[in-house]
């Protein structure tokens, strides 16, 4: 029976995954290994399951048929598994978890440690990545994403905050260049008098987003007086604080820079803009004790620290608002 389910575990990952290599990363195991329990498997049902070229495989017409029934099986056991862990008194296992690079690594990862060295056998496993992982495909158990989700009905999402922005800039640059009036008159005038640091993603620039006074939402276009961009929010900041232009940044980025006098918030908005902090997980019958204990932690702790520096924050001794 072992066998007979490492078999079917190992042939489903080489579907999803496309090649046994693969695969065997997925599993943590060797191609090797992957490839002789499938082959075991296609030797006990007496039929090819992949039709094999040196460049590619794909399913047979019995290796399609028997997936999808394997595919139901093992959701059926994952869902079984989900059930006794629901019911566990203290998280345990392997809690797999992604989230963007920065948030990641400065606020969700030191919390989620926390909820680690309380539970002995818990044990976590985090991957950072800007890009949005596939969760049921990569095992994840918990995502953090930023801004809008795509509709799924795989997947289920719970709030844990917003990410506030704000236009910020350095004491010196702003001694050389008047703050614009607001924010509106300087997308009107297309920053005809500022320079700006920029950021990019694997699209290409990013806009900025606001709230006009009407409540909708306007994106601006940093012109080509972009004198530095990258695709780290943690290095526009530097950029910033050199002094080489208008930077819109993460309230909670700044805040330290802000309360120290390095960094100037450059106007109040009207209608403040953030961007959604999600967690998000495989749509499940029970939800596991150690995803649920994640979630609850993060949505209690984080919102407080992603405040910082947003809307309705006391103003620090070194802080002021140029308008």
């Amino acid at each position: 029976m072992s066998e007979r389910l490492a078999g079917i575990e190992a042939f489903v990952a080489a579907v999803e995954a496309g090649n046994f290599a693969l695969a065997a990363v997925r599993l943590q195991r060797t191609r090797s290994a992957v490839a002789k329990s499938v082959a075991r498997l296609e030797a006990r049902l007496g039929t090819r399951l992949f039709q094999r070229s040196t460049r590619s495989q794909s399913l047979t017409e019995d290796g399609q048929a028997y997936y999808e029934r394997c595919r139901r099986a093992l959701s059926e056991l994952d869902a079984a598994d989900a059930a006794v862990e629901a019911g566990r008194s203290t998280p345990r296992g392997r809690l797999r978890v992604t989230a963007p690079v920065l948030i990641g690594r400065e606020m969700v990862a030191p919390l989620l440690l926390e909820l680690a060295a309380a539970h002995p056998e818990l044990s976590l496993e985090m991957v950072f990545s800007d890009s949005v992982v596939d969760l049921v495909d990569e095992r994840i158990d918990l995502a953090i994403r930023s801004g809008p989700l795509a509709d799924s009905s795989m997947l289920a999402a719970r709030t844990l905050g917003r990410q506030w922005m704000g236009v910020y800039a350095s004491p010196g640059y702003l001694a050389r260049h008047p703050a614009p009036g607001d924010l509106e008159a300087m997308i009107a005038t297309a920053g005809s008098d500022h320079r700006f640091v920029g950021y990019s993603r694997d699209t290409g620039p990013h806009p900025w987003q606001f709230h006009g006074a009407d409540g909708q939402v306007k994106s601006f276009h940093p012109p080509a007086r972009v004198t530095f961009s990258g695709n780290s929010l943690e290095a526009n900041k530097l950029a910033a604080l050199a002094g080489m232009g208008l930077a819109r940044l993460p309230a909670w980025l700044v805040a330290d820079a802000v309360r120290q006098g390095t960094l100037v918030r450059v106007s109040e908005e009207p209608v403040p803009y953030g961007y959604a902090l999600q967690a998000v997980w495989p749509q499940a019958r029970a939800l596991p004790l150690k995803t649920r204990a994640a979630i609850d932690l993060l949505a209690s702790r984080l919102p407080p620290l992603l405040a910082q520096g947003g809307p309705g924050t006391a103003t620090g001794p070194g802080e002021r608002t140029v308008i």
